[in-house]
């Protein structure tokens, strides 16, 4: 496949799972073009040597823009090893000048009660097929922390009653277990008796499964009608909260890795804020210091 449709293909899995915005885009298709065109074309086969060579060239930009060129360049190749379009990925050889990484887009608690408020008054109102496949989409995506290509691409008799968990093979083929809450697995059976039992996936639509870009609009849809900026809102934002939640609660960091599908706990130290900023509190309200600390001056 060439380069140009390579990098059709991962735009739209920037809109349809990140829900990237229109500039976001852009960006990245500028630094892969560009990147394309100094390869000749051969991006997509691109192996490490050529991609130091590629970096060669970057010497006299701003630590940021090689940064920005970089990180456009490992999520591209991270998205080819995922979507089977080539079996490694050659972007160690790219530079880490030691750009500060943007902290995730998440949603708040309060956010995430209106959606499922949204969905339970849909559920009393009128509980068609189509609310019954959103509810079980929005607790599996909140609930587990899947990724988008992993929720919609679930087998039909992927959640079963007697097993609390999925066993997924996510990026690079590593498996993975997914714990899953008694919410979410009542909403996929709700859901699944509606599924034609020769289905072979759980979230069916046409002769394939459901798209990653009809469900980023099912999502943005349900944000809207709660009263949720839908801006705000994605399935890759709603895997962001399903973490950034559990750490609130006291998750642990290696669990979240494993629950993730996270290689390297590196991925998952983004998350680490949420860890710092209950920590500092935890310090203020608790150390035998802090209330005595005006008396021992």
């Amino acid at each position: 496949m060439s380069d140009a449709a390579l990098i059709d293909r991962f735009a739209e899995m920037l809109a349809a799972e990140a829900g990237a915005a229109r500039n976001t885009l852009l960006a990245y298709r500028t630094d892969l073009k560009g990147a394309s065109a100094a390869l000749e074309g051969r991006l997509g086969d691109a192996d490490e040597a050529a991609l130091r060579r590629l970096a060669d060239g970057w010497d006299s930009l701003a630590r940021a823009t090689v940064a920005r060129k970089a990180a456009a360049l490992r999520r591209f190749f991270a998205f080819l090893q995922d979507e089977g379009f080539r079996t490694d990925d050659p972007s160690a050889a790219l530079p880490r000048p030691g750009a500060a990484r943007p902290l995730p887009r998440t949603l708040s608690h309060d956010d995430m009660d209106r959606l499922f408020a949204e969905i339970e008054r849909r559920l009393t109102l009128e509980p068609s097929s189509l609310t019954l496949r959103l509810s079980a989409l929005l607790e599996l995506l909140y609930g587990s922390g899947l990724r988008a290509s992993e929720l919609v691409s679930l087998p039909r008799g992927a959640i079963r009653t007697d097993q609390p968990y999925l066993i997924l093979r996510g990026k690079g083929g590593r498996e993975r277990l997914v714990p899953l809450s008694a919410r979410a697995m009542a909403a996929a059976a709700a859901w699944r008796a509606h599924v034609p039992a020769d289905s072979p996936w759980l979230f069916p639509s046409g002769k394939k499964h459901l798209s990653r870009v009809r469900l980023f609009q099912l999502v943005r849809a349900l944000a809207a009608a709660a009263g949720v900026a839908p801006e705000r809102i994605s399935p890759h934002v709603l895997r962001h909260a399903f973490a950034t939640h559990l750490l609130e609660g006291g998750a642990d960091l290696r669990a979240l890795q494993a629950m993730l599908g996270h290689a390297d706990i590196g991925t998952t130290q983004i998350y680490t804020h949420v860890e710092t900023r209950r920590l500092v509190e935890l310090v203020n309200s608790r150390h035998p210091l802090v209330d005595g600390a005006g008396d021992a001056a």
